[in-house]
């Protein structure tokens, strides 16, 4: 069952990333649902999910089909992606191509073949008690703080300022997870077309 503390972490959470989504379809080519288009590839962005006290989302993007057209050439697309991206400090929990088979209206079938990055972060690393401290004294020396949420769930300030940081964290973790794979597929698409 779930816990009070990850209910309103995943709520603020889902805050975050949904700030993210809008970021990227002000800034990129709007798609439907929580989708952006960059350079010919679609990109989306999941709703986080609570599970086992942890946030999971996932982040995919679409393998460029008109630019890749085979089998071969798409498998071998996605393992230069999966090696990309499995370099560095935060990497994704799983890392899967995806075949999805859509249609909308029953008359006609589109195949698209997708990355997909999932990340899991545990409840307690998505705020730093010292970041928290820092800002709750800050709020409570009278300086207003505009990302401290005014939250009727919480009964303390420490404990509106840590949903804050949840919510700015989850923000950035996701940008920087987006961002990795924009760069992960400009890289690939640059080395196979060279």
């Amino acid at each position: 069952m779930p816990t009070l503390k990850g209910l309103l972490f995943n709520q603020f959470a889902a805050e975050g990333l949904s700030a993210l989504v809008a970021e990227m379809q002000s800034e990129y080519t709007t798609k439907k649902g929580r989708r952006f288009n960059h350079e010919n590839i679609t990109y989306e962005i999941s709703r986080p999910a609570l599970k086992e006290n942890t946030i999971e989302f996932e982040i995919s993007s679409k393998i460029p089909e008109d630019e890749i057209k085979t089998p071969k050439a798409m498998q071998s697309y996605f393992q230069q992606i999966k090696k990309v991206l499995g370099k560095g400090k935060r990497k994704p929990e799983s890392i899967e191509m995806e075949n999805i088979v859509w249609d909308s209206r029953k008359e006609t079938e589109k195949k698209r073949d997708y990355v997909k990055l999932l990340y899991r972060f545990p409840l307690d690393d998505l705020f730093d008690n010292k970041v928290v401290a820092k800002l709750h004294d800050k709020v409570m020396s009278g300086q207003a703080d505009p990302s401290t949420p005014d939250s009727p769930s919480t009964f303390t300030k420490a404990g509106s300022v840590v949903l804050g940081v949840v919510r700015e964290n989850m923000h950035q973790f996701g940008k920087e997870s987006l961002v990795k794979l924009m760069e992960a597929n400009k890289e690939v698409k640059v080395s196979s077309k060279g």
